[in-house]
């Protein structure tokens, strides 16, 4: 039978992870791939934008890809719930009540970062999957309920093609981001909607030149 010795030291446990930065480092993770791309990025760079140690940062993410990783996963848009968008009882007033400063700017944001990890997802499935998740998934989940409404409501043929409007807008918000270098603004965002989207979907073009 083996003997316990009792006087042998015990082992020392790990110090506890402290994740109340997280937050902090993850936001910091996010505007250094806005800024300077995943292969300009470093730890080190995060590191001093969350002013945070760099062993802090490597004790919970053991390289930058799961950083960027969880980092992506994290990203929330403002302002609006889009799980639930507004229904305010026709098809361009719901599109209308998406368009708010926060989540201009909040999109303007996902382009930035999205073009950051650009190099990477053609490499990396399950950053490809999390990109998906985080910058087309939430507004196209949005879209479908606004335009399911319209249809239910017989405002819009249910012969529209539903996954193919959920597109167009945040296709042009991406060329005017990424290829054009111009910002998006209110004005662009109604643009789109009245000249482009409701027209697509078989309602009458309104605004100014209709």
């Amino acid at each position: 039978m083996t003997q316990i010795d009792l006087d042998a030291p015990k082992p020392r446990l790990g110090r506890k992870r402290d994740h109340t930065r997280d937050p902090e480092i993850l936001e910091a993770a996010l505007d250094v791939l806005a800024e300077e791309g995943y292969d300009g990025m470093t730890v080190d760079m995060v590191a001093a934008r969350a002013k945070a140690g760099k062993a802090t940062v490597y004790r919970r993410w053991a390289s930058k890809a799961d950083l960027v990783l969880d980092a992506i996963a994290c990203m929330k848009v403002s302002g609006v719930d889009l799980a639930a968008p507004p229904d305010t009882g026709s098809l361009r007033g719901d599109l209308l009540a998406l368009v708010k400063t926060p989540t201009i700017r909040e999109s303007e944001r996902k382009l930035k970062v999205m073009a950051g990890i650009v190099s990477m997802i053609a490499r990396d499935p399950e950053l490809a999957a999390a990109a998906h998740e985080a910058f087309v998934e939430p507004r196209a989940t949005a879209n479908r309920i606004i335009f399911q409404r319209a249809i239910d409501r017989g405002e819009i043929s249910p012969d529209v093609d539903i996954e193919r409007l959920c597109l167009v807008g945040p296709a042009m918000v991406a060329y005017r981001t990424l290829m054009l270098r111009k910002p998006v603004d209110r004005e662009f965002m109604i643009g789109n909607i009245d000249r482009v989207i409701l027209p697509a979907a078989g309602l009458p073009q309104t605004g100014p030149g209709a």
